[in-house]
């Protein structure tokens, strides 16, 4: 099976048609239904366009992702396809426009295979939250994937894709990544359109890919990346070639003790870790301990301020201008209050509530003005660190996948975020490489933060370390 999309343009030179290639996607699709990481299946669109690019192969006309086949995470909007954000509220929705990254991606010829399952409005971290029943993650069906874009993250891990799109509001990209062994990449802050997004919280959402290895992601993000008229808050920093060239200097990476002194982390995990460290070290790159005084506070301030977004954001869909319309309901306050009771999952009624709560009078300067202060302080101290450093290296997650249904507490779930909420909160790009199996069979991942643009580093030194491991 094609893991990369190398291993695509080798079988094209030699001859399998894109049509055959889709096939073989399909078909594997078919073979790990169980694992529920697909929604919907694209299948006679996606053989109609394959043939349509193979027949643009024959003629040199085809673009710089022909026969590459991507899979859409549910809150990714695809013109005449159906987009739910894995919600009752939304269902049978079917958008009116594609995303700019959408737009992008087939203009070069990506194929768009299906929509992939994710926690529901992408808050979770198992996704075990998606109304259309949990994803499993493919490594050992038992175990949870990730969230919230776990489908995302078992897809490319079971190859039925080549690619697959994720969002990353906290950590949902990087840590569904690490849970099954593939890269995962949450680039800066504004470095991708989020037009077309569903939006949970929106200073902190960011679109990045998931694949087996750095060259795919960086190829991908170089395509969809650059400023959108449709987005007011992409940058105009000039993307450039992201292909990841050879490393020919050393380096100087900064590791954050506390991470690794924490109580909550596998000691595999550290072990690992600080394996890499040494290894690094003796090959003449110089590893820095750092000390990041506001680990304790990162998960809190995340939660307040994504909450306090999600609760605005969540408002458009009430039944009357968006959404989910109750039949039980009888005049305009008891639409409002079915509709959106009867649509909403456990975890988004929990979010858009504690979001409501720290936006109401009297708790808006005691949690969400604070809280701001707060990621202003973890922004200057993460440019502080990078002024001095290439990149910051942390663990992804403290522990391997879970076994589905074993976190049964919220705030043990939320807990889960703690090593990847700080790339958001600074709105820094982060990528999570896979550099180990636990004694329980599970992958983990090593987390890289760059500098706020820095995509073109930090994918270079991202790839240099996947052979170094």
């Amino acid at each position: 099976m094609y893991k990369t999309f190398a291993d695509i343009q080798t079988a094209i030179d030699k001859g399998v048609s894109v049509v055959s290639i889709v096939s073989d996607y399909l078909e594997n699709i078919e073979d790990r239904k169980d694992l529920n990481a697909f929604l919907e299946v694209f299948k006679d669109e996606a053989l109609e366009r394959a043939a349509e690019i193979d027949q643009k192969i024959k003629s040199g006309t085809a673009g710089r992702l022909a026969g590459m086949v991507i899979g859409l995470k549910d809150n990714i909007c695809y013109k005449n396809h159906k987009v739910s954000a894995a919600s009752k509220i939304l269902e049978g929705f079917e958008s009116l426009f594609s995303a700019t990254v959408v737009e992008r991606l087939l203009d070069e010829d990506a194929i768009i295979i299906g929509r992939l399952n994710c926690d529901e409005f992408a808050m979770g971290g198992s996704n075990e939250n998606s109304a259309y029943g949990i994803v499993r993650n493919a490594i050992d069906e038992d175990y949870v994937p990730g969230g919230s874009s776990g489908g995302s993250a078992s897809a490319v891990a079971a190859n039925l894709c080549t690619v697959a799109l994720g969002s990353d509001t906290g950590g949902s990209i990087r840590q569904p990544a690490s849970f099954t062994g593939t890269v995962g990449l949450k680039p800066t802050y504004g470095r991708v359109s989020r037009h077309g997004l569903i939006a949970y919280a929106s200073s902190f959402d960011q679109i990045g890919p998931f694949a087996h290895n750095v060259e795919d992601v960086a190829l991908v993000t170089e395509i969809m990346a650059g400023k959108d008229e449709f987005d007011s808050t992409v940058s105009s920093v000039e993307v450039g070639d992201l292909t990841p060239k050879p490393l020919e200097r050393k380096l100087k990476i900064a590791y954050i003790k506390e991470c690794l002194d924490s109580d909550g982390i596998d000691q595999e995990i550290k072990l690992r870790i600080e394996q890499l460290v040494n290894c690094l070290r003796a090959d003449g790159h110089e590893l820095i301990p750092v000390s990041f005084a506001y680990l304790e506070q990162l998960v809190p301030t995340y939660y307040v301020l994504t909450t306090a977004e999600a609760s605005s954001n969540l408002s458009r869909f009430d039944g009357v201008h968006y959404g989910h319309r109750s039949k039980n309901a009888v005049g305009v306050i008891e639409t409002y209050i079915k509709s959106r009771s009867e649509g909403f999952g456990t975890e988004v009624k929990r979010r858009i509530m504690t979001g409501t709560f720290v936006l109401s009078q009297g708790y808006y300067d005691a949690y969400y003005a604070k809280a701001q202060k707060v990621r202003r302080l973890i922004r200057e101290r993460t440019d502080e660190i990078l002024e001095k450093n290439d990149v910051i290296l942390l663990p992804t997650t403290p522990t391997t996948a879970f076994k589905l249904n074993e976190v049964k507490d919220p705030i043990q779930m939320y807990l889960q975020d703690i090593f990847t909420v700080h790339a958001n909160l600074s709105g820094n790009p982060a990528i999570s490489l896979p550099i180990g199996h636990h004694s329980s069979h599970m992958p983990f991942g090593l987390q890289l933060i760059g500098k706020r643009f820095g995509e073109k580093e930090l994918l270079e030194i991202s790839n240099f370390l996947m052979d170094f491991c």
